[in-house]
């Protein structure tokens, strides 16, 4: 049971829960979706307890629980409320019901070490004290210790870095939000400037591409030796968009020029009729602006103006090896877009 499958991170592990085979796959999302080959969809709302425990009920056979469900709030203290809400009605309904349930995977990311607050210790440790609360991820894993405690099953919390990925309407994508950043400037005639804090073009960062995730969090669900333990997942290489940002903009055949500190939030914000035009003058598929992009989550990442790294040295002492080279990871992302015609 994937619960989050609309999202980018939700999506990209049922296909790969499908390439890998032999598994029957039930996503969990709001708007569900169609059910094809070995895949079902059921929309729920996991805020309402009753619904989720009527929507669950019949779930019998469910083995794993992958938990990668958000909701968004306009502030961290705004966050714990639903998003512990969530999973705990989630457990609350599928773990009376199923019986061979084995394993509950929590999605996590590095708000764990307060990378959302500013400057913290790098590269980060799994073991590293937690920070001041409120923290959500942390109250998740905390009830998912205390839950598993005598219990048959076990569990294992994710932490990557930025998820990269293909997904629409996702509020965390920054593929998406460089593709149509770009793909605007283009269409402008403009460069592409970074349009981060200056201290963000030169530190040091790092991403999770959405597959290899997917792989690892299979990899800790179903490796006896890998749970009960948090582990930190990254594509296992690091870079600073000083160095990566000429590249992208090659891919969109753009000039650079230098940073300027903008906020797309705003600079973006009356884009949506050029957008319109772009959808018909290019015949990409018809899709509306809000759910290209969510240029607050850009302003998020690009405002890092330290370094946003960790050590995944745990997840490779217990047998997870996978690599995925960054520069190749967005280029590829972007050429997935571009067939699939969501982007010039």
């Amino acid at each position: 049971m994937v619960v989050g499958a609309r999202g980018v991170i939700g999506g990209n592990l049922i296909a790969h829960l499908e390439k890998e085979g032999g598994w029957k796959v039930i996503g969990l999302s709001r708007r569900g979706g169609p059910d094809v080959g070995a895949v079902r969809h059921i929309a729920v709302d996991l805020l309402d307890r009753d619904d989720t425990t009527a929507r669950l009920s019949g779930l019998t056979d469910v083995t794993h629980v992958f938990y990668a469900a958000y909701q968004d709030r306009p502030s961290w203290t705004e966050l714990v409320a639903p998003n512990l809400a969530m999973l705990v009605n989630v457990v609350d309904a599928i773990e009376p019901v199923a019986p061979r349930l084995e394993h509950i995977s929590l999605m996590q990311g590095y708000k764990v070490y307060g990378a959302h607050l500013g400057p913290f210790a790098t590269p980060a440790k799994e073991s590293d004290p937690p920070h001041m609360p409120p923290e959500f991820n942390v109250d998740q894993q905390q009830f998912l210790e205390g839950r598993q405690a005598g219990a048959s099953w076990s569990w294992s919390a994710l932490r990557p870095s930025v998820v990269a990925g293909v997904g629409l309407g996702n509020p965390m994508n920054l593929a998406m939000v460089i593709a149509i950043y770009a793909s605007i400037s283009k269409e402008l005639g403009i460069p592409l400037r970074f349009p981060g804090k200056p201290g963000a073009y030169t530190s040091l960062i790092e991403m999770t591409d959405a597959d290899l995730l997917a792989a690892a969090t299979v990899w800790a669900a179903t490796s006896p030796g890998s749970r009960n333990e948090a582990y930190n997942i990254t594509n296992g290489d690091m870079f600073r968009w000083s160095s990566m940002w000429p590249k992208i903009a090659a891919f969109f055949e753009l000039e650079t020029a230098p940073p300027l500190p903008i906020r797309l939030s705003e600079i973006m914000a009356d884009k949506a009729s050029l957008w319109e035009t772009m959808v018909e003058r290019h015949g990409l598929r018809p899709t509306p602006y809000s759910d290209v992009s969510s240029w607050e989550f850009g302003d998020f990442v690009f405002a890092w103006d330290y370094d946003v790294i960790a050590d995944t040295s745990k997840s490779r002492r217990a047998g997870f090896h996978g690599y995925v080279d960054s520069e190749q990871m967005f280029l590829r992302i972007f050429q997935d877009l571009r067939d699939r015609r969501l982007i010039p």
